[in-house]
């Protein structure tokens, strides 16, 4: 069956792998082996020089990531994608892919605190400089966007703000640039397709929702082949001009033959080659269990999160809810325009108490975790200014979302009156 045709329950279970050919396994297989034999030294050669594609060393590519990667681009609507150690490297990888010193990129203002702490502080070390925009005014990001500007970039429903991004106008200004838009959609897997809107790349933590069972780190890089990179050769050297690492090859002409993944291929080849953060096979293989049963989950995790922000909406000891769900007016509309299927499992909420108010609460759960982590099949909880988002400034917080008393929860599949009945008994002692 043609995976182009097939709805996201079929992809998440069949797409990249019908059956091993040696044994005929059902199940794909752990290839938990560093390297592969070579055919001949013309073969190896070939391999070495891109000449042909195939498995050389699994640093690089390895069979079981392999499927995972297809079945990922599949999900997308992407041409291909790169499976890497975590969603940092993956958010790192899709920048630098790109920019180099000298170059900047424009980013929302809404980001996970790890992904602000990259770009505000370590992408400096590179001499890539990062300008935050906030996406409100999505005109912000023309205005911050010069020559140099190698991409956007945004989180679908940044962790923790949790206010939609309009995918769709900050892409059709990129597009009008020239500039390709990246966004993270860690957050709304299944419920979200970005390439829809108009992003040019999609990254992931594969850690959150995409495996749900909080086992396993992994990111990914999908390229969605939308975006014409030659026809912007000034803007994009990495990928325009000869690289000396690959004996004067460009990479826009160099995989012509193989169709419009010249970014993807350029991002393992020479980032994942030299910077070696690989996805191990045995991690690829424990993200597959999760991902089959991914559309089952996040229509779980959408229903209970809207009974929590309903609940919590009408509790005395909290100011305010933050859920896409709950959303009116313009925050509403972006929402509505690209969330299909349900609203995701995150909420926000701010406790009157503040910033003690907030520990009280998270001390006083009895079945959410209290964990930095997001997505997984159980409810989790945590107070970002205290941990995630601690090494911001006061005023970097704010930007981001993040108040004294704001308490993010990631809320899981369990029955929806344990949760409830879960929050209610530590809200009573908050």
């Amino acid at each position: 069956m043609d995976m182009k045709n097939a709805r996201p329950e079929t992809i998440v279970l069949h797409a990249g792998y019908r059956a091993e050919e040696t044994t005929k396994s059902v199940a794909v297989p752990i290839y938990q082996t560093t390297s592969y034999q070579f055919d001949s030294t013309e073969h190896a050669a070939n391999l070495f020089a891109l000449k042909e594609f195939g498995n050389i060393y699994s640093r690089i590519m390895n069979p079981t990531v392999d499927v995972l990667e297809q079945r990922v681009a599949a999900l997308e609507g992407g041409v291909a994608a790169l499976g890497v150690a975590s969603g940092q490297s993956a958010s790192t990888f899709a920048v630098m892919n790109l920019a180099s010193a000298g170059d900047n990129i424009v980013s929302s203002t809404d980001l996970y605190g790890g992904t602000w702490n990259l770009f505000a502080n370590q992408l400096k070390q590179f001499g890539v400089e990062v300008r935050f925009v906030d996406p409100e005014d999505p005109e912000g990001f023309r205005k911050a966007a010069d020559e140099r500007t190698r991409a956007f970039y945004a989180e679908t429903l940044p962790n923790p703000k949790l206010h939609v991004f309009p995918i769709k106008e900050v892409a059709d200004i990129g597009r009008e640039l020239g500039i390709p838009l990246i966004m993270d959609n860690t957050a709304a897997p299944h419920l979200v397709r970005p390439f829809d809107h108009g992003a040019a790349i999609i990254v992931y933590s594969l850690t959150k929702f995409m495996a749900g069972h909080g086992t396993t780190v992994g990111g990914m890089i999908v390229d969605g082949g939308n975006f014409d990179w030659a026809a912007h050769g000034d803007r994009f050297p990495t990928l325009n001009t000869p690289d000396e690492s690959y004996h004067g090859a460009v990479w826009t002409e160099a995989t012509k033959p193989l169709g419009p993944i010249a970014y993807i291929i350029r991002a393992r080849v020479t980032l994942l080659r030299d910077v070696g953060a690989a996805l191990s096979p045995f991690n690829a293989f424990q993200i597959m269990q999760g991902m089959e049963t991914l559309p089952l989950r996040m229509k779980a995790h959408s229903e209970n999160a809207q009974k929590v922000a309903d609940f919590l909406a009408k509790h005395p000891k909290v100011g305010k809810v933050i859920y896409p769900g709950l959303a009116t007016g313009k925050q509403r509309e972006r929402a509505d325009a690209v969330m299909k299927g349900g609203y995701s499992g995150l909420v926000g909420f701010e406790l009157t108490g503040g910033l003690e108010s907030g520990k009280r609460f998270i001390d006083s759960l009895e079945l959410l975790y209290h964990v930095a982590n997001i997505g997984d099949a159980r409810s989790l909880a945590i107070h970002p200014a205290s941990t995630t988002h601690s090494q911001l400034s006061v005023e970097d917080q704010v930007a981001t979302g993040v108040s004294e008393g704001y308490v993010r929860l990631s809320i899981g599949i369990e029955h929806i009156d344990d949760i409830l009945a879960d929050l209610e008994q530590a809200l009573e002692k908050a």
